[in-house]
């Protein structure tokens, strides 16, 4: 949707953004005393997203892969977060709760609508456009670089969250004083800005 917003305005805006001080993982009740790790085949930590995984390609979400949580985890969980929307919060671009708590992966595709969850594969969450699955990264012509941020959760009990398609409030009141670990990796996604248009039949002169 935000692809068909002008370049100058995307530039315009371009202060906006909610900014890292925003995101779920800096919430002192979330701030984890030890961290994870987590990773992608497809993307280095900071690095560019790959377009077949944004609005401007295939639109899947990316694949994952962390390593042994620390003992006593119960359940881990995802939430992924567009640190530079031009919102008061970032936009929540993906939530997957009750996953298994041990060293594992989420395939390409995988954050996908799936009601009620998946028996020992989690349980797939909604986004901030309401709908249940991943959001692709979308960012605004002009708007300059998004960090889209994966934060994993190791919780240290299988904690309800309410409901069957958990939203990122309801996510971060259930794990507030359960975090037991957490790991980070960050994608970045900008489109480039539309060359500035003149008169037709325009000459510069000297």
């Amino acid at each position: 949707m935000l692809e068909h917003l002008p370049a100058w305005l995307g530039k315009a805006m371009s202060g906006w953004r909610a900014g890292v001080e925003s995101l779920a993982i800096v919430r002192t009740e979330l701030t984890p005393p030890a961290a994870m790790r987590l990773n992608s085949p497809a993307f280095g930590d900071m690095a560019r997203l790959p377009e077949r995984f944004t609005a401007d390609g295939a639109g899947v979400s990316p694949p994952l892969v962390w390593g042994d949580p620390p003992e006593g985890t119960a359940m881990l969980a995802l939430l992924v977060e567009d640190a530079d929307a031009p919102t008061p919060q970032p936009l929540v671009h993906g939530i997957v709760w009750n996953l298994p708590p041990v060293a594992g992966d989420l395939a390409e595709g995988a954050i996908v609508a799936d009601g009620a969850g998946t028996p020992g594969a989690g349980d797939v969450g909604r986004n901030s456009y309401f709908s249940e699955g991943w959001l692709p990264p979308d960012p605004p012509r002009g708007h300059g670089e998004h960090r889209y941020v994966f934060q994993l959760f190791a919780l240290d009990a299988v904690v309800d969250i309410g409901g069957a398609t958990p939203g990122r409030s309801a996510m971060v009141e259930a794990m507030a004083g359960h975090v037991l670990a957490a790991g980070v990796l960050t994608g970045a996604y900008s489109r480039e800005e539309e060359a500035p248009v003149g008169p037709v039949g325009a000459v510069a002169t000297a």
